[in-house]
């Protein structure tokens, strides 16, 4: 193991952030509007993820493809990886307006793949190139934070960014669950279009050069870090295909294997000139890398959430827009939570952190219990339950989000500040995408397509959301090592 970190990491102990400003600050004048130009990419994203997560049951049902069905997720993920890292490079060559239209184009094309998709492997491609554009959006968010306002909005703008999933509770599950019964799932996505399209329009006016937003060519670009990147993603790929292997031996193998492979990646980035993640994040008993590892078991816990409609249509039997509107409160949670304690500081803020992981815990062990086995409880308590339970896991993780991000921020080494904004999306994406492989594989396994159906359905939400509770259940471990080490 490399040293802990560098003189240049601050101590936690010793930051002392500016007060954060009020709300009204924010949405005051042009920052207002430059809020709404960075916010847009990432609601737009994020609807995305509620429509998919909602109409992928009508499409496996048309176009086949059920033991892909977590596929859509791992390969979208992937391609977002892909994205925060290039978007780096990208605001450096282009500038913010550039940069986000860019990105907008490329969320476009894959969203208009998708819609013309015949078949499933169509349907993964487009996603892939879906979650490119969605990958450079998201970490432009967070990236422009710190070009566009001062760091005392940091911690309101951080949560008004995880806020954005709100929306997505309100929009996607609406759209894609309409389209759905309707039996017409690829208007889903070409609703996308007119969309991405005003957002266009907003970011073209409000990030213009000269209007503000602080931004200088770099003397000297940016490298990618080709070979990093290139190693997580074939991490994941390796831990998805394992689930289509027969053998659980085999299938056990392959996931040792996919995370062999992420492990050699930061030994890799560690050396490397041209780094993936600042000096620190890879030591979990730095505060740096403890945040780190944080944010990724929370999001692997998240990702059960791609399996929720199709449980609650099967086995609850829900139509799909009132199991797209129940999945999506778990991402309700997160932006209730995330704005809730994004005004919390100190000692408030050292209590949301260790906080939410337990929340996010409880949450997953509760949906092991009650998605399985439904009608014993009456259905609209049964219903009323699952939807907290779900509320409970998005809002462990929002709780502790803005301050999650605002440390990451805070303990960047000392011109490392670009790197370490952009490598909040990385670590949030790989996650996701290690958390999304793994949920497929242990799915397949536990029966979902073999014997498949109701019995199969069963099993499979029992050892998804038990196993799963794992993850942020190692989160609050960490997180109160890091509360403690700064007291």
């Amino acid at each position: 193991m490399p040293p802990a970190a560098s003189s240049s990491v601050a101590d936690p102990s010793s930051i002392s952030p500016p007060a954060t400003a009020t709300w009204g600050e924010l949405f005051t004048g042009r920052n207002g509007w430059r809020a709404l130009a960075l916010t847009g990419g990432v609601a737009l994203h994020a609807v995305n993820v509620h429509i998919v997560t909602t109409v992928l049951p009508s499409v496996v049902r048309e176009i086949g493809g059920l033991d892909w069905y977590a596929w859509s997720t791992t390969l979208f993920v992937v391609g977002s990886i892909l994205g925060a890292t290039l978007s780096v490079r990208l605001l450096a060559v282009l500038g913010p307006r550039g940069a986000c239209l860019a990105a907008l184009a490329v969320f476009t094309a894959g969203s208009m793949g998708c819609a013309l998709a015949p078949a499933m492997h169509w349907l993964l491609a487009g996603r892939t190139v879906q979650g490119l554009g969605g990958g450079m959006l998201a970490a432009l968010s967070y990236a422009l934070i710190q070009l566009v306002f001062a760091q005392r909005l940091w911690p309101r703008a951080v949560a008004l960014v995880s806020g954005m999933w709100g929306v997505a509770t309100l929009c996607g599950p609406a759209v894609g669950g309409l389209f759905a019964q309707s039996g017409h799932w690829r208007w889903a996505f070409w609703f996308l279009l007119p969309v991405a399209a005003a957002q266009a329009l907003l970011v073209a006016v409000q990030l213009r050069p000269g209007a503000g937003v602080h931004h200088a060519r770099p003397a000297k670009m940016p490298g990618i870090p080709a070979l990093q990147i290139g190693l997580l993603a074939t991490s994941v790929l390796v831990i998805a295909a394992s689930g289509l292997l027969a053998d659980l031996a085999l299938q056990a193998a392959g996931v040792v294997l996919g995370l062999g492979v992420g492990v050699v990646a930061t030994r890799v980035d560690r050396q490397a000139t041209v780094r993936l993640l600042p000096t620190g994040a890879y030591v979990l008993s730095a505060p740096l890398g403890a945040i780190y590892a944080s944010v990724a078991l929370l999001l692997i816990g998240t990702t059960t959430e791609i399996f929720v409609p199709y449980f609650l249509q099967l086995l609850h039997g829900h139509s799909p827009l009132a199991a797209g509107y129940l999945t999506a409160a778990m991402a309700g949670g997160w932006s209730a939570g995330s704005l809730l304690s994004s005004g919390r500081s100190g000692a408030g803020a050292d209590r949301m952190l260790r906080a939410g992981p337990v929340a996010c815990t409880l949450g997953l062990v509760a949906l092991a219990l009650l998605l399985p086995f439904p009608g014993h409880l009456g259905a609209g308590f049964e219903t009323a339950l699952v939807a907290m339970a779900l509320a409970v896991v998005g809002a462990g993780v929002g709780i502790g989000w803005p301050h999650l991000v605002t440390r990451v921020l805070s303990l960047a080494p000392k011109g490392e500040e670009g790197l370490a904004s952009a490598s909040i999306t990385t670590i949030q994406l790989y996650g996701m995408a290690v958390g999304a492989a793994v949920a497929g594989l242990v799915a397949n396994a536990a029966g979902l397509t073999l014997p498949g159906g109701v019995e199969g359905a069963q099993s499979a939400a029992v050892w998804l959301f038990a196993s799963f509770a794992l993850a942020p259940a190692l989160a609050a471990w960490l997180a109160y090592r890091v509360v403690a080490a700064r007291s």
